[in-house]
């Protein structure tokens, strides 16, 4: 299926594109991997840290459709990872976030129809069930977008995935956590019952391939993942690196929620389970609203939301287990 194909990454310079790559740099897996961003010095230091002929690079914005759609020509499949995911800067440019993830969004999507691309895969995030910050809701909205894209282009299948906080990935708590431990700073943590699914970067491309193989067009893909508190990952953390350093709470930041949702009750009332995989089927009725006064759908009230704080939980010594496979952490340990 994937043999003498290519894919786009849009946002490739991201620590998801980089795990696509070393997913699939040495299989016979696609003839050519576009990356395509707007960081040029991003993009010239994977050149040189691969330097694999399979990969080609292109500088453009999501926000600008010609670049974009220039990218685009002869691609098979597209992996829709571009996005401002940054909460707190989200909060402060609002408008900012709605440009790259809801209108790049969108350009993303045309620009993959307007190219017979057979399927694209976007990304979201846990933040945009139940939005409360901008960054959430730009996501909901790109969601939207998505769904309403996968009614009209039949030709192009679109799929979404949503996953929570990535361990160790770009702007994530451990890696700040491992720098105070290394300067022997006091370990910050914004509230020690604040719950995060804890997934890898290797999860995370499991559940975009899963939903790559899997998805029927406007399908949303989860994954069912175990979440531990931010105080007992700061407290792992100590323990891995027999660290002295002190956990001081300073209070949420702007935008934060107290646990993250990966489904809501309303998805999951029409979720199909797939083992480790949630699948929530796009809502197909028409806009003949009418039809749909007159008979309704009983609804188990016993259904709730799959959130981070009823999910399976993790002790500290879950977590160290968890961390131990992360490269991030065996780096630290060797050296």
């Amino acid at each position: 299926m994937l043999k003498n194909k290519t894919l786009l990454i849009t946002g490739g310079t991201g620590s998801f594109g980089n795990a696509v790559l070393d997913r699939f740099l040495n299989t016979d897996h696609f003839k050519e991997i576009r990356i395509f961003s707007r960081d040029e010095k991003k993009q010239d230091d994977m050149r040189n840290f691969y330097k694999n002929e399979k990969i080609k690079f292109h500088i453009g914005d999501v926000r600008d459709y010609s670049s974009i759609d220039r990218a685009m020509r002869g691609v098979d499949y597209v992996f829709h990872a571009a996005a401002l995911k940054q909460v707190p800067s989200c909060e402060f440019f609002p408008l900012e976030a709605t440009k790259t993830n809801v209108f790049g969004t969108q350009n993303t999507i045309d620009a993959a129809a307007a190219n017979n691309v057979k399927k694209i895969i976007c990304l979201s995030t846990d933040k945009a069930a139940y939005p409360i910050n901008a960054m959430g809701i730009s996501k909901a909205l790109m969601e939207k977008v998505a769904i309403a894209a996968s009614r009209n282009y039949k030709n192009t299948t679109v799929c979404l995935t949503r996953y929570g906080n990535v361990m160790a990935s770009r702007g994530s708590v451990i890696p700040l956590f491992l720098n105070q431990i290394e300067n022997k700073q006091d370990i910050t943590i914004t509230d020690s019952n604040m719950t995060r699914f804890l997934m890898s970067l290797d999860d995370a491309v499991e559940l975009v391939l899963f939903a790559f193989e899997n998805g029927n067009s406007g399908d949303l893909f989860v994954n069912k993942a175990p979440a531990g508190t931010v105080g007992d990952l700061a407290q792992a953390l100590k323990e891995i690196f027999d660290a002295k350093n002190a956990i001081k709470t300073i209070g949420t930041r702007h935008g934060e929620k107290l646990y993250e949702t990966l489904c809501t009750r309303e998805e999951m009332i029409k979720a199909e389970d797939m083992g480790a995989f949630y699948r929530v089927p796009a809502d197909n009725r028409d806009l003949n609203y009418n039809k749909y006064f007159i008979q309704g759908k009983e609804i188990n009230e016993s259904i709730e939301d799959y959130n981070s704080h009823n999910t399976d939980r993790c002790t500290v010594e879950d977590i160290k287990q968890l961390l131990f496979h992360l490269p991030i952490i065996k780096e630290k340990i060797n050296s």
